[in-house]
């Protein structure tokens, strides 16, 4: 399933895009916004895939807020302004449906995204392979061997990730947080928030919801995981 938001300032038109949300089997429908604002807040909490999202919104523009997404999910946007196409596309957007939106054309950008996504799964079973305490990433065309004990945290950049290691510079590869998390050890690393994982035996400090690595790199706890986090620490704490 590809979790994905509705954003639009209308409600007519979110509640349309969300009926054709889920006439899609393989799309999950998380939420439907009235602006980027709420947005923000799911996708900072959340793991979302794919964005519809109107461009004319007050405030923050759906342009706009595209823009100043570091890590970002599938876009298609949904406007009644053609004259935004391009640039459109020039933030990677997978499609640009102008409204009034068929479901034939809403259905087509959707097999798009999920076609890009199946695309992207096949590559990355042919570029991790772990062990009990190593796995090799393919990294610049190199194949890179990581001890897991050298780890301290991931961060998902979208369709790659960067791990951050104890005495050397990060190695990024073409995988998804999920996908390599299911291949980490759960006793040895925790996913803490969409966008990270961590190595519990590195943590040594821990400040309002934040594991602090290097005494300057602060990596939030989300909302979701927050329970799941302080079982471990209730359990280590004895």
């Amino acid at each position: 399933m590809i979790r994905c938001i509705a954003i639009d300032d209308e409600p007519l038109a979110v509640k349309k895009i969300a009926a054709y949300i889920r006439k899609i089997p393989f799309l999950d429908l998380v939420a439907e916004c009235r602006n980027a604002f709420e947005a923000m807040k799911i996708i900072e909490e959340q793991e979302v895939q794919l964005l519809f999202i109107d461009i004319n919104m007050p405030d923050l523009s759906g342009m706009e807020f595209v823009k100043s997404l570091i890590n970002k999910p599938y876009i298609i946007f949904t406007t009644a302004y053609h004259e935004f196409a391009v640039e459109g596309f020039q933030v990677e957007a997978v499609d640009y449906l102008l409204k009034p939106i068929s479901f034939s054309n809403f259905l087509k950008a959707a097999n798009k995204v999920k076609k890009l996504i199946e695309l992207n799964a096949n590559h990355e079973k042919e570029i991790v392979s772990t062990t009990t305490n190593h796995l090799f990433v393919k990294s610049e065309y190199k194949l890179v061997r990581i001890q897991l004990d050298d780890i301290l945290y991931i961060e998902s950049q979208h369709e790659y990730i960067k791990i951050h290691l104890l005495n050397n510079p990060p190695v990024t590869t073409h995988i998804s947080l999920k996908s390599i998390e299911e291949q980490l050890p759960a006793t040895q690393f925790m996913r803490v928030h969409r966008s990270f994982i961590v190595n519990l035996a590195k943590i040594s400090l821990i400040d309002r919801n934040r594991i602090v690595f290097n005494g300057n790199v602060y990596i939030p706890v989300g909302e979701q995981y927050k329970e799941i986090f302080q079982a471990y620490i209730n359990g280590i704490m004895g």
